[in-house]
């Protein structure tokens, strides 16, 4: 049974990697999606937040209808998985701007459906070692996340379809991975739907003290991920010697999957308030620190980002599996609906927040510096946790 749950982990891993690449897909290749369907400079914006848009609507009905406490979780993560691949091929329908900006508020709707499931899935199969195996379904996020990046490095000058097509396929082949995966042995109660739910999940003064950490923590995280190629594109066009803006930002974004493992592994060792708090206070410094490097030297800004990256989502799955360990058992998948829902709508505004200032400011250099404000929030309240008695479900008491 010990060697079955990491092999359920693996593949749950996989899929959630295959399925998440559809999140950044349009944004790796924006440049030449928005020349081919002549996209405004707004309409590029919303390229990218109609995702985030998506995926908040998702995940609050998710939430309210506690989907995931409701029906048999691998139902919902293969029918996330075919619908968030099908949204993501509408791209290559020649799409009017108004039709490909609704097919990624429907690639968000889909994933919806995929991550929070997948978070409360893997629980089914860990006690102990949450921490770690969370950490490793967003490590998974993350790496999913990073791949159109890394797609579009490595085939500088290909056709942008290129990229829409592969992160679709993932999609099909993610879905047959989950159709054959089961429940663990560690069931979470079930539930039936009831008005009441979300009341019961906003009244637990524990889950919300985790969810605000992890609001903090959203509200740097996408405007990080969403515009650091747009960020380090600047600063190569200011003059900073950057031969492959893509590759940059891949690796960034990708740092963070060996991130969520260190972070996981901590928490379970030391505790998950301690961790996620020492992690947003890197991370935060790190989105005041870049602006200072952004003129050079490029191996000190290359690194700073690669510490962010690492840094910024490192303490993700430990909001995650804190709600896990302080919710009512009942209502866990609701739970974690619920705050990847409002957590994922703060994020419409720091994505919207850190390019205005880019425009306003005329440059991207200090755009960044406002995220440092959740990340800081954030710390405050898993320190606050860290001092109730609820925080004894911690970890097994590590706090």
């Amino acid at each position: 049974m010990n060697n079955l749950r990491w092999y359920i982990l693996g593949m749950t891993g996989l899929a959630v990697v295959l399925t998440l690449s559809t999140w950044f897909s349009a944004t790796a290749v924006s440049t030449e999606l928005a020349a081919e369907l002549g996209l405004t400079a707004s309409e590029r914006v919303w390229l990218i937040n109609a995702v985030q848009a998506g995926f908040v609507i998702g995940a609050l009905c998710a939430s309210f209808f506690a989907l995931a406490d409701v029906f048999p979780m691998k139902s919902l993560l293969v029918v996330g998985a075919l619908s968030a691949g099908l949204a993501n091929a509408a791209l290559l329908m020649n799409p009017t701007p108004i039709v490909a900006i609704l097919a990624r508020l429907a690639t968000g709707v889909s994933l919806a459906l995929v991550y929070p499931t997948a978070m409360k899935f893997i629980g089914t199969w860990f006690i102990t070692g949450r921490g770690l195996a969370m950490g490793a379904v967003v490590g998974a996020l993350t790496l999913g996340s990073a791949a159109p990046h890394l797609i579009r490095a490595l085939g500088v000058g290909i056709d942008w379809r290129i990229v829409i097509i592969i992160t679709t396929l993932a999609c099909v082949l993610a879905a047959v991975i989950f159709n054959f995966l089961r429940e663990g042995p560690h069931q979470f109660k079930s539930a039936r739907f009831e008005f009441g739910h979300v009341h019961r999940v906003l009244t637990n003064r524990a889950a919300m003290l985790a969810n605000l950490g992890y609001f903090g923590h959203m509200w740097e995280l996408y405007a990080f991920w969403g515009w650091l190629l747009a960020y380090v594109t600047g600063a190569k066009v200011g003059g900073l010697d950057i031969s492959n803006a893509s590759l940059v930002t891949f690796a960034a974004i990708a740092t963070g999957t060996f991130g969520c493992l260190m972070g996981g592994w901590m928490a379970d060792q030391f505790g998950r308030c301690l961790t996620s708090a020492l992690a947003m206070a890197i991370s935060g410094t790190c989105a005041l620190l870049i602006g200072f490097f952004y003129t050079g030297p490029v191996t000190v800004f290359v690194l700073v980002a690669l510490v962010w990256g690492f840094s910024t989502i490192a303490d993700s799955a430990q909001f995650s599996a804190a709600v896990s360990e302080v919710s009512d058992p009942s209502l866990v998948g609701a739970s974690l609906a619920f705050q990847m829902g409002v957590g994922f709508a703060i994020t419409l505004l720091s994505i919207w927040l850190v390019q205005w200032i880019a425009s306003f400011l005329g440059d991207w250099q200090w755009a960044f510096s406002i995220l440092a404000v959740g990340p800081f929030l954030g710390c405050w309240a898993m320190l606050k946790l860290r001092r109730l008695p609820e925080a004894a479900q911690l970890a097994g008491g590590k706090r």
